[in-house]
């Protein structure tokens, strides 16, 4: 069989700054990634802290639940808008440097989102809060994998992202439950503060590495002309936006087809954060052994665990299981962003922050999905229909954007 591997020998050094290959002290290492999954932990509790507050949030700004709603949809399109942005006007600066911009930006915008007054001050706060995500997340990976030999890159990487990935299982639910006790608007000085938190450790203990003086906003741009970039771009969208066709809708499912009762719904939402940070462990150390054998596994994973969903609805302990195995899907983040990495050439910054706006579109693609199947009258167990064809549609990327890569981009393997 015959596979692009990870490592391309054309390809530039997806780190050319990175101090992997001098001698360093591993503790200081570990802290580096700890300052950046503090980061991810305090971005991944404040994207889905809201969703439980909803109702408290409506009440305060005398609007509707539905409305309310709109702050998690803006959130999102901020970031698509803000990863490509601020990525590319964060070309020449130094890395660390722009990481404690983007955790301070962050900080900012919770901590105005508690004060906000009206809702529409909100709406527009929250959109703007949503701008570092994904620019955060590509740099952090950048630097988190110039700090390891490259064949442990996708470890580090999925290292960064376990900080979002355990924000699910334990960052959401304290906040949300101070936000009950207090008011909605101290889960927002929460995040506010591990995003103050992660500017003073990215300080202390992230190395400082001068910016690279070649850098620029337009060789950040000319990622945009890499076809291979697009397709692994593409395989997120998809491929990953199964995952949330059913997760978004899990909660009524398991009331009105597995007749769970209210009180067992938040040890369905703990499974799936488990089967979270297991996917992102695991695909993190397959893809470093490997890469794309890892990314096409995942997918076909995806598609029967989603797809087995339609059947297990209908048991309350089985659809337990299988939504723990739907998180399991989170295993498709690292790989990816890996390959990115790999496919982006000098545009490293640009492409490894598009990788969270995939992601996003990929969650606004599968809840819409989702939603469409729902209100045609297929049922709630329609969802994993969906899911699976989405994971099937990212698998039909996945072939293409192995049937077009350069000749020499490609390794013979067993």
């Amino acid at each position: 069989m015959t596979v692009p591997s990870g490592n391309f020998s054309n390809v530039p050094d997806p780190a050319p700054h990175a101090l992997a290959d001098t001698p360093r002290d591993r503790a200081a290492d570990r802290r580096a990634l700890l300052a950046l999954g503090v980061g991810s932990f305090g971005i991944g509790t404040g994207e889905f802290v809201i969703m439980g507050l909803l109702p408290d949030a409506a009440r305060d700004l005398a609007i509707s639940i539905p409305e309310a709603g709109h702050l998690i949809s803006a959130y999102a399109l901020g970031v698509v808008i803000g990863a490509p942005l601020l990525a590319v006007l964060g070309a020449r600066w130094p890395r660390r440097n722009l990481l404690i911009a983007l955790m301070a930006f962050f900080a900012l915008g919770n901590v105005a989102s508690a004060l906000a007054p009206t809702y529409l001050s909100m709406l527009v706060l929250r959109l703007l809060t949503g701008f570092p995500h994904g620019t955060y997340f590509g740099v952090a990976a950048l630097v988190a994998a110039g700090l390891v030999p490259r064949e442990r890159r996708a470890q580090a990487v999925g290292l960064v992202m376990l900080g979002l990935t355990v924000a699910t299982l334990v960052g959401v639910p304290i906040a949300a439950g101070i936000g009950t006790w207090l008011g909605w608007r101290a889960a927002f000085m929460i995040v506010g503060a591990i995003g103050a938190l992660t500017v003073l450790l990215v300080w202390r203990w992230v190395p400082f590495v001068p910016a690279d003086r070649h850098a620029s906003p337009l060789r950040e741009l000319s990622a945009l002309a890499r076809k291979q970039v697009w397709f692994t771009l593409a395989i997120g969208a998809i491929g990953f936006g199964g995952m949330f066709a059913v997760f978004s809708y899990v909660k009524p499912t398991m009331l009105e087809v597995a007749h769970m009762p209210a009180s067992g719904i938040p040890i369905v939402l703990a499974l799936f954060g488990v089967g979270m940070v297991a996917g992102n462990l695991a695909g993190a150390k397959l893809a470093d052994r490997a890469l794309m054998p890892t990314v096409g596994g995942v997918l076909v994973w995806s598609a029967l665990v989603l797809g087995a969903f339609v059947f297990t609805a209908h048991h309350a302990w089985l659809a337990s299981l299988n939504v723990m195995l739907v998180g399991t899907a989170v295993a498709l983040g690292p790989p990816l962003q890996i390959r990115l990495m790999d496919v982006a050439g000098d545009a490293q910054t640009l492409a490894a922050a598009l990788n969270h706006s995939a992601f996003n579109m990929a969650n606004a693609l599968g809840a819409w999905l989702g939603g469409v199947t729902i209100a045609a009258g297929m049922g709630w167990t329609s969802t994993g229909w969906v899911g699976a064809l989405l994971a099937l549609g990212g698998l039909v990327v996945f072939a293409w954007s192995l049937s077009s890569a350069p000749r020499r981009d490609v390794t013979v393997t067993a």
